[in-house]
């Protein structure tokens, strides 16, 4: 699969370099987020590629619920456990839990559909700063902070109506923004339509923390510093 540069596989443990996860962010999601430059002190594991292995291991499900519980560092080793349940727990040799999964329905393992979805899926799911964010931040008057931007996905889910993908386009339907304080979560509805048909329908679960009021001119500067980062 078009996934196996972007991990390290030994006796079931799974592993992701900084240069493993700051390509699959750049290539294939077109995210430029600087937490995911292999040189980061902050460096983690883009939640899309936490979700495209798991779609690799267990296929696609008509049903599908990701809840991200930790931020995955360079290297770290991940085990992902070989069962046929229902709910399936992503966790490091310490048994600390990463990623918990839980699916119903039938079930595609075929290659050729999960790479058409995750393909569609990280390219929407890249482009949410700025094009989603930044107009619900400005809609709110709050925006994160421009000297520590932290965006963390909290959850994702998946409906699919049929398993059988060939050029699935996973396009925004709405999105609102709930802000707590200095916490602002964040929910993007997106439906999947395949061949003029819709297939699917699904949310995403983003963090904003750290907000303060919004400032034009710094938001300016902040979008331009990370549309400088993709040349």
């Amino acid at each position: 699969m078009f996934l196996q540069s972007f991990y390290t596989e030994s006796n079931n443990q799974f592993s992701v370099s900084g240069e493993q996860g700051s390509q699959f962010a750049k290539q294939i999601c077109n995210d430029y987020n600087p937490i995911h430059d292999p040189d980061s002190k902050r460096f983690c594991v883009p939640g899309d590629l936490l979700f495209a292995l798991s779609l690799n291991n267990y296929g696609l499900s008509e049903k599908m619920n990701f809840d991200f519980s930790g931020l995955v560092p360079a290297d770290k080793l991940l085990v992902f456990p070989t069962s046929d349940n229902s709910k399936l727990v992503i966790k490091d040799e310490r048994e600390k839990a990463y990623l918990t999964l839980v699916r119903e329905g039938d079930n595609n393992p075929d290659p050729k559909a999960i790479e058409h979805l995750v393909r569609s899926y990280v390219a929407f799911s890249g482009h949410s700063f700025p094009y989603i964010l930044v107009p619900l931040m400005e809609q709110h008057q709050v925006m994160i902070n421009n000297n520590r931007p932290l965006v963390m996905y909290q959850s994702m889910s998946l409906n699919l109506d049929q398993l059988e993908l060939e050029k699935p386009e996973v396009k925004l339907i709405n999105a609102d923004m709930q802000v707590e304080g200095k916490r602002g979560n964040v929910t993007l509805h997106f439906a999947i339509n395949d061949g003029g048909k819709a297939v699917g329908r699904g949310e995403k679960k983003l963090v904003l923390s750290g907000l303060r009021e919004f400032d034009a001119q710094v938001m300016d500067q902040l979008i331009k510093e990370y549309e400088a980062r993709k040349v």
